[in-house]
């Protein structure tokens, strides 16, 4: 695999993982029963871009919870009591990387619930290095004050897996016979390879990383010599590793499983590879390269589901277009897990057993809208009150007409077009574009991906971003004068980049 694949410019390949500590299941929680009840349809994505990579979720306490990758120095986490609920539920930044975090680009945070020297704790576990990325990619932990997976969070340290502060990635728990590891991905040669070290703490190795599988399979060489991802799921007695196999910047990236054959953990004797994939793309839903999985239990304990990442075209790769969606897995007579193939974001689902339901109804259809930007304050103008295709995109000083009005229509997908009320012309990326500092105009309706967004409310505020290339509405150089130019640009986390939409 190249050195970089996380990049929001899409550079190289990697992609990232992520993992709950196995217990009993799946979920270090015992959960309680939940009383029967009609059944709760959802869709997919239940985390958009561009906060939809390498997604770990749980169930806890009456809440499911889910973590994706940021892109900046933001670790970022919301809840939410159903599935149905999810994809409006706010992300909360519960920690901001500092320079003891070799920060900041920070990918595939997990979450533990383990036993520690300060007593049952979360434990987030994520990846971060220098913002130029990548070659700077190491492990680190935050610890929880307390009960709650929100936090509040303190820093514990870097984990010391690789000899020579190697490279290491993607970590995440597993408990087996009652001890914890810490699985890994990093290099060996130019093969990309899954790691394992004992803990004697939540946040500390007692040695340093052993390999106990590396890529040898075509299926996992797909534009890169790749396993990274490893996540541990255990059922009946049986332990399997599974884990994100070739390169994240193919359509082929996919998920392989190991199974705990032998007695140590510790030896690669003891995991027996499958010799095929047990997830990849579904062309017929539209869904590629599905990988940074997790899993998790429903809220009365009776099903197992997987949570992954996937894009919707062949081309979109490592960056910010993949989002995070959720599918009940069944298991095969060997006790293996069996997880069929990707559904289309458009498939009506039935929620885990035991969900509530729920909805959010934000933004309202219909209802027109304001859209403020929080740096300047400006608001999301449509340059003198132009009608024609091609009209620019820009920030202005509100003058509460209908210029600077918009009402968001949802697709099937869950994305959203957002209409001007003056022109009845539709938010559009110039030209598809993709790359950083692509501009915005108005267009006729086309019905495709460069014209549809989605919305992501954080912290009380909303990051508006493309489906076609992940970027987020964002004013150019931070500007504050009217005039301003808005454009799409990968995202940073900052206030230039995130918006109030007020009726």
């Amino acid at each position: 695999m190249p050195v970089h694949r996380r990049s929001l410019f899409r550079l190289l390949s990697l992609s990232l993982g992520v993992v709950i500590a196995a217990a009993a299941v799946v979920v270090a929680v015992v959960l309680p029963k939940a009383q029967s009840q009609a059944a709760v349809a959802f869709t997919n994505p239940l985390a958009a871009a561009p906060y939809g990579a390498d997604p770990w979720m749980g169930y806890y306490n009456g809440n499911y919870y889910v973590a994706t990758t940021t892109w900046n120095s933001q670790i970022v986490i919301k809840k939410s009591p159903s599935v149905a609920s999810l994809p409006g539920a706010s992300f909360s930044v519960v920690y901001t990387g500092s320079g003891s975090t070799n920060c900041c680009n920070v990918w595939a945070p997990s979450l533990h619930r383990l036993a520690g020297p300060n007593g049952t704790r979360w434990y987030l576990y994520y990846s971060a290095g220098p913002t130029a990325c990548c070659d700077g990619q190491r492990s680190f932990v935050l610890e929880s004050s307390g009960s709650d997976p929100m936090g509040p969070y303190t820093y514990k340290g870097q984990l010391n897996v690789q000899a020579n502060n190697g490279w290491a990635i993607d970590g995440s728990v597993g408990t087996i016979n009652g001890a914890n590891y810490f699985f890994y991905s990093s290099w060996v040669g130019n093969l990309q390879s899954l790691f394992i070290a004992p803990m004697s703490n939540p946040w500390t190795v007692s040695a340093y990383g052993t390999r106990i599988s590396q890529p040898t399979l075509s299926w996992e060489m797909q534009g890169g010599n790749t396993q990274e991802a490893p996540y541990v799921l255990q059922r009946n007695g049986q332990t399997f590793l599974t884990y994100s196999a070739s390169s994240c910047n193919t359509p082929d990236y996919k998920l392989g499983m190991l199974t705990l054959t032998g007695a140590n953990p510790l030896s690669a004797s003891s995991w027996t590879k499958k010799s095929t994939p047990i997830f990849a793309r579904n062309d017929s839903a539209g869904a590629y390269g599905p990988g940074g999985q997790g899993f998790f239990t429903s809220p009365d304990g009776s099903e197992t589901w997987v949570v992954y990442h996937a894009n919707e075209a062949t081309w979109q790769g490592c960056g910010g277009t993949r989002t995070t969606r959720i599918k009940k897995i069944s298991w095969n007579s060997d006790g293996s897990p069996n997880l069929g193939s990707p559904t289309a974001l458009s498939s009506s689902q039935t929620a885990p057993a035991g969900d509530p339901g729920g909805s959010v109804a934000f933004p309202v259809a219909g209802t027109q809208y304001r859209i403020v930007n929080q740096a300047s304050g400006k608001v999301l103008d449509a340059a003198n009150c132009g009608t024609a295709n091609g009209t620019a995109i820009q920030q202005w000083t509100s003058l509460g007409n209908n210029c600077q009005k918009w009402v968001f229509t949802k697709t099937t997908s869950g994305y959203y077009t957002i209409r001007n009320v003056n022109s009845n012309t539709v938010l559009d990326a110039v030209n598809c574009g993709t790359g950083n500092g692509t501009a915005l105009n108005l267009w006729a309706s086309l019905g495709n991906f460069c014209q549809e967004w989605s919305v992501t409310p954080i912290s009380g505020r909303y990051i508006i971003a493309n489906r076609n290339s992940g970027l987020v509405l964002d004013v150019t150089n931070c500007g504050a004068g009217d005039g301003v130019a808005v454009r799409t640009w990968g995202a940073l986390g900052n206030n230039c980049q995130q918006w109030s939409i007020t009726s």
